[in-house]
């Protein structure tokens, strides 16, 4: 069934059954009308005749009516037969009758009395219907009609007989059977079949038919051909075929009875003579079809084959092979493969100039980063041995670039390239970025190929000459080693990580260091979980007191999370907050800090403890308008007060918006803590900027605090230019009573540590307050 469906589907296939059909339905239309005439001819004609025949049997009719009414009229005036009749001599009478009867070729001579006797050769059946016949005698002025007896039908005449008053009437009758309808068929054009039908109770009795199922579908075609306006013929509908029928209605001798004469004709009998023209009509069509489908599988062929021929032509070049089709015509289709071999041939040069193009930088010329993959995959399935990836990066070559010019820097890649090509002929040198270049090499082992990576760069950094000034060039190189049976693009990834490594190391060269690299993979997968982490809980918010050395008791505390890792267990916040601000996931993160944080001051509340709730928050979040609509909504949640706490680098990035959004915190009642203050560049200029509330110094500045003199006046400092700022000062990492005594000493504010408590979860902080709240606590 697929392949008669894949033939169907071919054109060859479709355009010969187009055009067959196409005659098909015209043959048929030809046919149908040609039978359609000749079958409205014949009906016609068999119409004619039937109409005709009718009026033959009526003249038949009336010829044997007179034939009869005058040989009864005769017999019943002869003298001596009245008297025989009068004086009731049988024998006289029953001669003279069948003198007469058989003169006239009649079936039947008798005579009826006025008071139903019956006188005839055979009277015996005659007398069950000498009342029958006596009353039609009275009923008609010259009885005559159709009289029907032992089932048969006469066709009967009566004359009666006066002596001189009326005593009886000679009756001539003539039987209607299948000779007489004979007779009548024989008169016609054509061989109809005739037939007379009387009533019989409620149906039609005939000769015409021997099954009662015809006869009574027969009699209903007569009822309705009886009551119908037209006398016209019409159809029969018969188990032999459909026939045209003339119903004639036929005088009865009583009125107790209906009589019909019925004519008939199968129309598949008129269509007969005209069956050697349909056949011939048939025949003549079949064989026009043969021709049409040859024809037209023939002609479809001779396009097609070309149109098959431009199909695998096109395979071909869809394939990458080369394709030309052969021109045999120069007609449409020669002049379509005529363009497909232009076509063809323009394919392949733009294929050539886009494989340049792939393969190939278009600044320098030289191969690009996939040709070194390609290259690498190559080798390593030529020769099987040790095959290394070297990454070489020119160093400041951004500050080249600007000095020098695009087109200048991009002509020193290719000096290099070209000076890397020459030293090392039999490796593959490409451009693998703006300002690397890649090669693949054999080597016996890692230090042979670092060897011959360092020999290699003391040529390629001798001074290049461009533009008419020698420009000295620096590179370093990260190396990899290929292993076997993976892409050739993993090694380049290697070497690449490698070359950051050596620059970071400040080394000429250096292999990859998987050790150092770490395993990234496994800390993207952080990320696509964290989602997922703060909906089952396992990420949760800790808490750190802060202490306020003047008030002697707790004030505050700092929001931090904590991820309880399913399979990896407590993770580092360092670790994976530095990647959600990476990948964006930090404003989802911190959304859920925020609102965490607001239920829990509110938890606290409700316990008795109004505490300050400070948050962390990411500098990348400064920017983001929409977060900062986020925490509008959010503060009007708060029961308490609220402290972000930034980092003072947090608004370099884009310091106009950042200010912006932080003057919106401070209008919401948010105070503003400057947080890690010492741990990088710190500078005034921040202070100046960022108009905060508290300012915390690093732990890094407290951990020694009470060991290095230097790190004693650093904070001091800070606390004093801090207060004259009007800002509160908070020291992170206090965790000896030593430095928590110092600190007060200095005027700190507050102070956040192991000593008084580390990060905590909820339950336990409350406990924590409470222990604080009840007892006076001493820290120093």
């Amino acid at each position: 069934m697929t392949r008669r469906l894949a033939g169907f589907r071919r054109l060859r296939t479709k355009l010969t059954v187009l055009y067959a059909g196409l005659f098909g339905v015209a043959l048929v239309l030809v046919s149908g009308a040609s039978y359609s005439a000749i079958s409205g001819a014949a009906q016609r004609q068999v119409r004619d005749e039937l109409t005709a025949s009718g009026a033959v049997f009526d003249r038949v009719w009336s010829l044997r009516s007179e034939q009869l009414r005058q040989g009864a009229a005769l017999l019943s005036r002869d003298f001596g037969f009245r008297e025989a009749v009068a004086t009731g001599d049988g024998a006289t009478i029953v001669s003279a009758m069948e003198n007469l009867r058989q003169r006239l070729q009649i079936d039947l001579a008798f005579i009826v009395g006025v008071d139903g006797t019956i006188t005839a050769a055979d009277p015996r059946r005659l007398k069950p219907n000498a009342d029958a016949l006596v009353e039609a005698m009275y009923e008609q002025e010259s009885p005559s009609g159709i009289f029907v007896l032992d089932g048969t039908p006469y066709q009967m005449i009566a004359a009666p007989i006066l002596s001189p008053d009326l005593i009886g009437w000679v009756v001539f009758a003539a039987r209607l059977d299948r000779r007489e309808m004979s007779a009548l068929e024989k008169l016609s054009a054509i061989p109809l079949d005739a037939g007379v039908m009387h009533r019989a109770g409620k149906g039609w009795n005939s000769e015409l038919t021997a099954s009662p199922a015809e006869q009574a579908r027969l009699g209903e075609f007569i009822d309705g051909a009886l009551t119908a306006k037209s006398k016209a013929p019409r159809t029969l509908a018969t188990p032999q075929g459909a026939s045209l029928a003339l119903v004639k209605p036929l005088p009865t001798l009583t009125d107790k009875g209906d009589a019909v004469l019925v004519l008939s004709y199968p129309l598949a009998r008129a269509l007969a003579p005209y069956k050697p023209l349909l056949a011939t009509i048939g025949g003549v069509g079949l064989l026009g079809l043969i021709l049409v489908v040859a024809g037209s599988w023939g002609l479809a062929r001779s396009v097609t084959r070309p149109i098959s021929a431009l199909a695998t032509a096109a395979n071909r070049l869809r394939e990458g092979h080369d394709s030309h089709v052969v021109i045999e015509s120069r007609d449409e289709i020669g002049h379509l493969a005529e363009s497909f071999n232009v076509m063809a041939t323009e394919i392949r040069e733009r294929e050539r100039r886009i494989t340049q193009l792939a393969l190939h930088d278009p600044e320098t010329h030289l191969p690009n980063r996939l040709s070194l993959e390609q290259a690498v995959e190559a080798l390593a399935v030529a020769d099987g041995g040790s095959l290394y990836v070297a990454l070489l990066g020119v160093d400041r070559f951004a500050h080249v670039r600007g000095a020098i010019g695009y087109a200048l820097a991009a002509q020193v890649i290719r000096e290099v390239g070209e000076r890397l090509a020459g030293l090392q002929r039999r490796a593959l040198v490409a451009r693998i970025s703006t300002d690397v270049l890649g090669m693949a090499f054999e080597a016996a082992d890692d230090d042979a190929a670092q060897v011959m990576v360092a020999r290699l760069l003391r040529e390629l950094e001798q001074p290049l000459q461009i533009g008419g000034d020698a420009i000295d060039v620096a590179l370093s190189v990260g190396l990899s080693a290929f292993a076997s049976g993976e892409p050739g693009g993993a090694a380049i990834e290697r070497a690449n990580i490698g070359l950051d490594q050596a620059r970071s190391a400040r080394r000429k060269v250096a292999f990859f260091d998987a050790e150092a690299y770490g395993d990234p993979s496994s800390n993207l997968a952080l990320m696509s979980g964290m989602l997922w982490a703060l909906r089952s809980g396992h990420i949760e918010l800790y808490h750190q007191p802060k202490y306020d050395l003047r008030a002697r008791g707790v004030n505050g505390v700092e929001g931090l999370v904590r991820w309880r890792h399913p399979t990896r267990g407590l993770l580092r916040p360092d670790l994976f907050i530095p990647m959600a601000e990476e990948t964006g996931h930090i404003r989802t993160l911190t959304d859920w800090v925020l609102k965490q944080a607001i239920a829990d001051q509110t938890r606290m509340s409700r316990a008795g403890h109004d505490i300050e709730m400070s948050v962390n928050i990411s500098g990348r979040l400064l920017g983001d308008a929409d977060f900062a609509d986020f925490v509008d909504r959010a503060v009007g949640e708060a029961s308490g007060k609220l402290c972000f706490e930034i980092t003072e680098t947090a608004v370099i990035e884009n310091p106009d918006m950042a200010l912006e959004i932080l003057d919106r915190f401070r209008a919401a009642g948010i105070s503003i803590s400057i947080d890690d203050f010492g741990s990088g560049l710190s500078s005034l200029a921040y202070l100046k900027q960022i108009k905060g509330h508290e300012l915390k110094i690093d732990r890094s500045l407290i951990t020694d605090l009470t060991e290095s003199q230097r790190d004693a006046l650093i904070v001091r400092s800070t606390i004093d230019l801090a207060h004259s700022l009007g800002l509160k000062v908070t020291a992170e990492g206090v965790e000896t009573a030593n430095a928590f005594q110092l600190l007060a000493a200095m005027g700190c504010d507050n102070v956040q540590g192991y000593l008084i408590a580390k990060p905590m979860p909820f339950h336990e902080l409350l406990s924590f307050l409470n222990e604080d709240r009840d007892s006076e606590r001493s820290y120093g």
